[in-house]
C-alpha cells in the first residue's frame, strides 16, 4: 500500500497565505543562500505545529531535497506518536526523508531552556552539513525581545533571533503566526496543537496570551512588529560593533593569550566589553552577565589596583578569574 501522493507545487508562489510563506523563504534565500555550499539541499526542524508544517511545505516547493528533522522531547505522554505523525506529514508533503530525534531534557534554567539545550545539538548532529530551517515567526521574535528586556543584559539580549546564524536559518521572522495557520488551512494540513503552548506556567505563554495583547490594547496596536523591528536594528548596529571588537581582539591578544590593556584603552567601552566577552568565552567562561563584563572592563577603564574578578567557569575545586598584571589582562584559575 502506498501513501498519499505528494502535492505538486507550482514554480511561482501563488496568492494566499502559503504564497506569503514561499515568498518569505525566497527572500531569505536571496539574502543568505550563498552562505551554504549546496543550495539544493536543506533540513527543516519540524515539530508538527502550524509554523513548521507551513515552512516544510514551502521548503519542498523551493528546494530539490528536503529532510525533516523531528525532535521528540519526550516531555508528554504520547510524544512519540506526535513525532511519528509529523514525520509522516513531512513525507506526504514530499520530503525525501523524515527522521525522529529523541532527546533527554534535563538541567537547570527551566524546562524551556533545557529543551532548547537538548534540541539544538540533536539537530546539529543530524543535519549532515546542510543548513537547518527553523520556523520562528515575527510573533516569536517579539516574545524573545520582551524576554530579553526582562533579563536586562544589554543590547545583545534584545537583539532577538538572527535570520541566519549558521547553520540555523529563520526565514519566517517577518511573518505573523496567523499566516502560517492560514497556509496550513489552504494546504489541508492538520497541525499539532502542543498543550504546552497554552500552559500559563510558562513565561513565554503568558507573554503571548496576556502581556502582548494588553500592550496592543494600551498602545494602539503594532507592538509585535515594532519589537521585531527593534531587534533587526539592534542586530545591524551590533554587527558593526562586533566587527570592530574582532579587529581589536586581534590587535590586543598576545601570543600567550593575555590582552594588552593599552590596545583596549584605544577603543570605546562598548567595544571593550565585546572584546572581553569573546576572550572570556574562549578561555572557558560560561553564562557571562553584563555585571561580569563590566567588572572585567573596569580592570581596563577604571583601573585602581583592584584584585581579580571571579567568573563562572573553571573546574572542580577551582574558580576562573580575570586579573591585571603589568599592563596585561590574564585569565586563569585559582584553587
Amino acid at each position: 500500500m502506498t501513501g498519499p501522493v505528494p502535492p505538486v507545487f507550482s514554480r511561482r508562489p501563488g496568492p494566499g497565505a502559503f504564497g506569503e510563506v514561499r515568498r518569505a523563504l525566497r527572500g531569505w534565500l536571496d539574502r543568505h543562500g550563498n552562505a551554504f555550499p549546496d543550495a539544493g539541499e536543506v533540513c527543516v526542524g519540524l515539530s508538527g505545529g502550524a509554523d513548521s508544517l507551513a515552512l516544510t511545505a514551502a521548503a519542498v516547493a523551493e528546494f530539490d531535497t528536503v529532510r525533516a528533522l523531528v525532535v521528540d522531547h519526550r516531555l508528554q505522554a504520547g510524544s512519540d506518536r506526535v513525532a511519528a505523525r509529523a514525520a509522516r506529514q513531512a513525507v506526504d508533503l514530499g520530503c525525501g526523508d523524515a527522521e525522529v530525534l529523541a532527546v533527554d531534557v534535563h538541567g537547570a534554567g527551566g524546562m524551556e531552556a533545557a529543551a532548547r539545550r537538548a534540541r539544538y545539538p540533536a539537530l546539529a548532529r543530524a543535519r549532515g552539513g546542510a543548513p537547518v530551517l527553523l520556523a520562528h515567526t515575527l510573533d516569536d521574535q517579539a516574545e524573545t525581545v520582551l524576554l530579553g528586556l526582562a533579563r536586562g543584559s544589554g543590547p545583545r539580549s534584545i537583539r532577538g533571533m538572527s535570520e541566519f546564524d549558521a547553520p540555523w536559518g529563520r526565514p519566517l521572522l517577518g511573518l505573523r503566526r496567523e499566516v502560517t495557520r492560514r497556509a496550513c488551512v489552504e494546504l489541508g494540513l492538520d497541525p499539532h496543537e502542543d498543550p504546552h503552548n497554552r500552559d500559563p506556567a510558562f513565561t513565554r505563554v503568558r507573554l503571548r496570551t496576556e502581556v502582548l495583547p494588553l500592550l496592543e490594547e494600551v498602545l494602539g496596536g503594532g507592538v509585535a512588529p515594532a519589537l521585531a523591528r527593534t531587534a533587526t536594528q539592534l542586530q545591524e548596529d551590533g554587527a558593526v560593533l562586533d566587527r570592530a571588537a574582532a579587529a581589536c581582539l586581534d590587535r590586543a591578544r598576545a601570543a600567550d593569550g593575555t590582552l594588552d590593556v593599552a590596545v583596549l584603552g584605544e577603543v570605546e567601552a562598548p567595544v571593550v566589553r565585546r572584546v572581553l566577552r569573546e576572550w572570556l568565552l574562549g578561555g572557558g567562561a560560561r553564562e557571562l552577565t553584563d555585571s561580569h563584563l563590566r567588572a572585567v572592563a573596569d580592570l581596563v577603564v577604571r583601573w585602581r589596583g583592584q584584585g581579580p574578578v571571579a567568573l563562572p567557569g573553571g573546574g572542580p575545586g577551582a574558580r576562573l578569574v580575570a586579573s591585571r598584571r603589568r599592563g596585561r589582562l590574564n585569565l586563569g584559575t585559582e584553587g
